[in-house]
């Protein structure tokens, strides 16, 4: 654990304070500045916790078949989602981490603190690609880079990615004129490292470039060539991972530690269980606790009837479940995963395959395994070699362990229908492909895109 981790309790009523900020007046006896240490702090917190982690990703891991509800059916298991239960991830999206951003930056260029407006940026354009992800076309122009306006158009879903990959550009430059303030401790990513801040920004390149391969009108070659050259510059070891630790303990835990039992009646699912099992994969006992009944490797199968005893399913390991783990938003196996599916494109499946291999032994390393244990060695021997025919499957089947939780692993099984999921049972529908837009953005701010349903695809999420 990072040793600059910070009071959960105190960021928690320093953000309080970060929200009033935008609506204060000009009192004398209510300042209309923040320090940007005092800006920056609860964002990191905000972004890890409620946009990261927050109910978004809670959703498309019920359609990625991580998670289940021990609840009768219908459920958000089966794909039921009504726009009122968007209401607190955009909120957390715009209200709370966008709006406050958007202060960060302009604050800090006022006071010519480059390093600061750097981060703003480079944390701007990764909570907006969260966003665009999940639901396509997003206000970005009128809401953000706009004043004053309380009913902004939807930017289209090309638009926002244009400008993401701006931003990067532009808060690196903005890092590189090494100009103004440095953070400190009140950098809970990366304690001031900037470095690691351009790191984040090239790898978060390579991320949103590999989204486009099959966007219309763009060339697959092109973008993978595009994520080739951005992950020159970016991590390359574990110990560069952006990642936010939590401290533990009572009010302290981490966001999936109270996703999971005995808090809510979340279990894993049988799908993500059983694919562990079956293939005798060696990170089996740190993502997933045995199911304290019987001691078994357990998840409960989606759409299931009827209530199960909570006792007799997994819960996450301690890894990604304990009080006190690390929530992982970017990470170097992730980017090697990124390189080796861009190389397939680019050079072909002999060429991806020790990049693959690195990969896997990558997140091993990272969970805690040492690449020389047997068991990883005939995990390893078991996925290889590559072949024309299984490359890019076997690349994100890997993909979707080392990323476990992610929301990319949503928008990887769109782009590239990997690993292959037939839709649960019970289920309301086809699996969904987008999330809805929320109930306070229908009821206060009518657009044409609202009409869209769960199984509607986002622009560059083509057949």
């Amino acid at each position: 654990m990072r040793p600059y981790i910070f009071s959960f309790l105190f960021a928690t009523l320093l953000f309080t304070g970060c929200e009033n900020f935008i609506d204060v007046n000009d009192n004398p006896n209510s300042p209309t500045k923040v320090d940007e240490s005092l800006l920056l702090a609860p964002l990191c917190y905000q972004i890890a916790h409620n946009v990261t982690g927050g109910n978004g990703t809670l959703f498309v891991n019920y359609y990625m078949q991580n998670i289940a509800l021990n609840q009768t059916t219908p459920n958000h298991g089966t794909y039921l989602l009504v726009p009122s239960d968007l209401n607190g991830p955009w909120t957390s999206l715009y209200a709370t981490v966008l709006k406050n951003l958007n202060i960060l930056r302009q604050q800090a260029e006022e006071q010519q603190n480059f390093n600061y407006v750097g981060i703003a940026k480079i944390l701007t354009a990764y909570s907006l690609g969260i966003g665009t992800s999940f639901w396509g076309d997003i206000p970005y122009s009128e809401s953000l880079l706009g004043e004053g306006n309380f009913n902004p158009k939807y930017d289209s879903q090309e638009s926002v990615y244009q400008a993401i990959q701006q931003l990067l550009d532009e808060g690196i430059a903005d890092i590189g004129r090494n100009t103004g303030l440095t953070p400190g401790n009140d950098d809970f990513f990366f304690g001031g490292n900037m470095q690691n801040w351009v790191k984040t920004a090239n790898t978060l390149k390579a991320r949103f470039s590999i989204h486009l391969t099959n966007a219309p009108g763009y060339d697959a070659a092109q973008q993978a060539t595009q994520a080739l050259q951005a992950l020159a510059n970016g991590y390359d070891s574990n110990s560069e991972n952006m990642e936010f630790d939590y401290p533990g303990g009572a009010g302290t835990q981490s966001r999936w530690f109270t996703r999971m039992l005995p808090i809510e009646t979340i279990v894993l699912a049988a799908n993500a269980v059983d694919t562990l099992v079956s293939r005798e994969d060696p990170r089996l006992p740190l993502l997933v606790a045995p199911a304290k009944s019987d001691g078994e490797y357990r998840g409960r199968p989606l759409g299931q009837q009827g209530i199960g005893s909570l006792e007799s399913y997994s819960i996450l390991g301690n890894y990604y479940g304990g009080e006190a783990a690390s929530l992982h938003l970017l990470t170097y196996s992730e980017a090697l995963f990124i390189k080796a599916e861009a190389t397939l494109i680019v050079s072909g499946y002999e060429a991806a395959e020790p990049i693959f291999r690195e990969a896997i032994l990558t997140n091993m390393e990272q969970v805690g395994l040492s690449r020389d244990n047997a068991a990883v060695q005939a995990y390893l021997s078991s996925r290889l070699p590559l072949t024309a025919g299984n490359a890019l499957q076997r690349i994100m089947e890997d993909k979707k362990i080392a990323n476990f939780l992610s929301a990319e692993n949503f928008n990887d099984w769109r782009r590239t229908g990997f690993p292959a999921m037939e839709k649960v049972q019970n289920a309301l529908s086809d699996i969904p492909r987008r999330l809805i837009y929320p109930l306070i953005e229908v009821s206060t701010n009518p657009q044409p895109q609202h009409s869209a349903t769960l199984t509607d695809r986002v622009w560059w999420d083509q057949p």
